[in-house]
């Protein structure tokens, strides 16, 4: 450590994927950014939200020996900054007393120099830090060999008051290191948020953020810097680990930094995939599945699933089963041979009339006196889901569930049956993103993606009306409303929380939005045994939605 005054700084941004609960593992992760970081030359190196720990580690963090893994972690890595080299700032859980505290740590000269506590702890949407942790007093700069450097984390920036007293006490740059969560449109909202700030301090910001799956979040990275005068400086490729050095230099009595490079971003159906390829893809590794296995029917929602698969996780760990029954057309049988093929993956048959016939010969006498209903097509697949799991239970493989938003929200989906599995990438997508994300993958291949090019989904799988076959010449609309109806309606009321009045105004009829909602609340239960899967809209099934399954009230209209 020094104590001179400096006018050029070398800022390194370890955008990484750490893995909660892996202390040792991020330990050494960080050790090797270091190293990269000390070879590009940087004076210091940037970490991201509770990268020691992961993020967010929920009620893991409460437990002691947790936060006391995570602090000798941090003290180790501070003894690495004894014989020169970068300085480190570090996200870490802290205990200071009786309060546990979301921290960032300056590592320099061989220990622990200062601290600083997280102010404004976000309690909303998938946040709930003020469960698990104690809020900080306004923090005060950082003095780096100099400089001063203000650190809010993460939420500290999203309203002034955090950053408006770092730059009343003299704050020159912002290092923002975070966990923020992708989102359809989120990249917009935080770069906003940046500008404001910028705008408000006259000050320079480099906002960190973390990359990565974790559970039904996904982390984008996107990491950026802005100058004083609000100009892009730098902008990180989104989805993916890199450690960039960032240059500033005093002029006069501000900070500028050198033109970084600027990464193109994926935008609209290209982002969406690349979120959920992530999301499954560090889902099963993270978990130590060594591949995965799914229904393949021939449909749109279990081909995109195989595909986003093999762009996860390669050909040779997707293990594909068609289990047919005498309602399953020859052209369901030929669609699913034929994306398997296109796919490269592991593809067999497996029929299910033995297992189903078994069933309704148990249940015969039970049911003697009734009509065939939903009951006897629910046991087809149930049956295909108990196949499933039992390849999983054999070889070890993590079942890949397939049901999309739509469904999930009006209950069209077989508890037990279609649903069962380990993790659902199109979980958060409607069935019109669906189709858009599939006409999309043919027409492209996502960066870093282990799968063929070309197209993946044939055409005729595309084309054809949606269906369970569950029973002659079913399709979905023989249940619900065209999906260019039922998509809408969801929307406002998943989304936009809007009344039916103001549903039916856009000119949708009253008993269908009435219908819809009834249906949405009553599957509420189905959804709470449902798998976790990847999140992209602003209100996903899971932490951001958050329904009793009790629930007796309906819209009604007001006089």
């Amino acid at each position: 450590m020094t104590n001179q005054t400096l006018d050029r700084l070398a800022i390194a941004v370890a955008q990484l994927n750490p893995i909660v609960g892996d202390i040792d593992g991020n330990l050494a992760k960080a050790r090797e950014a270091v190293s990269d970081a000390t070879r590009l030359g940087a004076d210091l190196v940037l970490f991201t939200e509770l990268f020691i720990a992961g993020y967010p580690p929920e009620d893991l963090v409460l437990k002691q020996a947790f936060q006391e893994s995570c602090r000798d972690a941090v003290e180790s890595l501070a003894k690495d900054t004894a014989g020169g080299g970068p300085a480190i700032l570090m996200g870490t859980p802290w205990r200071d007393g009786d309060k546990l505290h979301n921290a960032i740590a300056l590592l320099d000269g061989g220990k622990i120099q200062t601290l600083r506590y997280k102010a404004d702890l976000p309690n909303y949407g998938v946040f709930d830090e003020v469960r698990v942790f104690d809020a900080g007093p306004m923090p005060g700069p950082i003095n780096f060999r100099g400089v001063r450097l203000g650190v809010p984390i993460c939420e500290d920036i999203w309203d002034e008051d955090v950053c408006e007293c770092l730059e009343e006490n003299a704050t020159e740059i912002f290092l923002v290191p975070n966990g923020s969560p992708y989102r359809v449109d989120k990249r917009d909202v935080r770069l906003n948020v940046v500008v404001a700030r910028v705008t408000e301090t006259s000050r320079p910001m480099l906002y960190a953020n973390m990359v990565g799956g974790q559970d039904e979040l996904v982390f984008d990275g996107g990491s950026f810097a802005l100058n004083a005068d609000r100009s892009l400086a730098m902008q990180l490729p989104a989805f993916s680990e890199t450690i960039v050095l960032t240059v500033w230099n005093r002029i006069g009595d501000g900070w500028v930094m050198e033109p970084g490079e600027v990464s193109p971003t994926p935008v609209d159906d290209a982002e969406i995939y690349a979120a959920c390829v992530l999301g499954l893809r560090d889902y099963v590794n993270k978990n130590h599945f060594k591949d995965v296995v799914l229904g393949l029917s021939g449909g749109i929602d279990s081909a995109i699933c195989a595909a986003m698969a093999t762009d996860a996780l390669g050909p040779d760990r997707v293990h594909c089963v068609m289990l047919p029954y005498k309602y399953t057309t020859s052209r369901s049988l030929d669609d699913a041979a034929a994306c398997a093929s296109a796919l490269g993956v592991r593809y067999e048959i497996l029929p299910i009339a033995a297992p189903v016939d078994g069933f309704e010969t148990a249940l015969a006498d039970m049911f003697a006196e009734t009509q065939p209903d939903t009951t006897e097509e629910n046991l087809q697949s149930r049956a295909r889901g108990t196949i499933l799991m039992a390849i999983s239970n054999k070889f070890g493989s993590m079942v890949v569930t397939t049901g999309n938003k739509s469904e999930v929200s009006v209950g069209y989906a077989t508890l037990y049956g279609d649903m069962n599995g380990g993790f659902n990438p199109i979980k958060d997508l409607y069935k019109l993103q669906v189709y858009a994300l599939s006409r999309w993958r043919n027409g492209a291949k996502p960066d870093g993606a282990l799968g063929p090019d070309g197209v993946v989904i044939p055409d005729a799988i595309l084309t054809r009306p949606p269906t369970a076959e569950l029973r002659e010449d079913q399709t979905d609309q023989d249940n619900l409303p065209p999906y260019e109806t039922l998509d809408d309606i969801l929307e406002c009321l998943v989304e936009k929380d809007m009344s039916v009045a103001d549903i039916v105004a856009r000119g949708h009829g009253d008993a269908t939005v009435r219908r819809i909602e009834h249906l949405l609340y009553i599957a509420e239960y189905k959804r709470r045994q449902a798998a976790p899967g990847v999140r992209v809209t602003a209100r996903n099934f899971g932490k951001d939605r958050r329904y009793p399954i009790t629930n007796a009230f309906r819209d009604k209209a007001r006089s």
